[in-house]
């Protein structure tokens, strides 16, 4: 009778940790669904129809190699044409900073402690993530690098083809790896006749990164958050 009253409690226990195991699965995929959905999204598309003065930038300074990766946009460039280029780079700069594993040492998320707010800057708020390139947000893990949600117009585009390409170039004390296969090799008439230059990786994420931060407003002061401003931050 013991051994049976034992094998009725763990069969008991046993499905019953089972069903609040799928319960949790259940809760945790659904839950964020239910919350964020009447929570205004800012789709790719919305962020697309303001163009940053740092995509026009890459236009100038890679001509060949914008054209080539996200197309002609005529000169003077098109405005419409412009905004559909930004967005396909923001996507696809996205998809190569977590594919990349940026995100293990570059949060996107100032934690709410001392140290974060001297290093980072104000903690984080609800607009910094209301838009469709920050789900998920990327809270970082090892967090080795400075946090990024505010990175856009901090530093110029050469800077960080040079980081990119070369990150110990620019910093010395840096620990990031080289991602040379984010450039290629273009014949030029001078520079030994070779020059390197970002390719469609290269460009796009260059864009997504001096793109985090563009759309937000510090929510005291009221006003965007200029690169000045961002530099304040640091």
């Amino acid at each position: 009778m013991n051994t049976r009253w034992l094998e009725r409690a763990s069969a008991t226990l046993g499905i019953s940790g089972f069903g609040f195991f799928i319960f949790s699965v259940v809760a945790m995929a659904l839950g964020p669904v239910v919350m964020l959905r009447k929570v205004p999204m800012q789709t790719v598309e919305q962020i697309s129809q303001n163009v940053i003065p740092d995509f026009y930038d890459l236009l100038v300074r890679y001509p060949d190699e914008f054209k080539k990766y996200f197309g002609d946009p005529g000169d003077p460039p098109d405005e419409a044409k412009m905004r559909q280029y930004f967005a396909e780079a923001l996507r696809l700069g996205r998809k190569v900073y977590i594919a990349e594993g940026c995100w293990h040492c570059h949060s996107q998320f100032v934690r709410p402690l001392a140290d974060e707010q001297l290093r980072f800057g104000p903690t984080s708020w609800a607009a910094e993530h209301q838009n469709e390139l920050q789900l998920p947000p990327l809270f970082g893990t090892r967090r080795v690098g400075p946090d990024l949600i505010r990175e856009a117009g901090v530093r110029s585009n050469d800077w960080h083809a040079a980081h990119f390409y070369d990150p110990q170039a620019v910093v010395p004390d840096s620990v990031m790896p080289r991602f040379t296969w984010f450039f290629e090799e273009r014949k030029v008439p001078y520079e030994n006749g070779v020059k390197i230059v970002p390719n469609q990786r290269g460009l796009a994420i260059i864009t997504y990164v001096q793109w985090l931060g563009s759309w937000v407003r510090p929510p005291a002061e009221g006003v965007p958050l200029t690169a000045s401003a961002a530099e304040d931050y640091r």
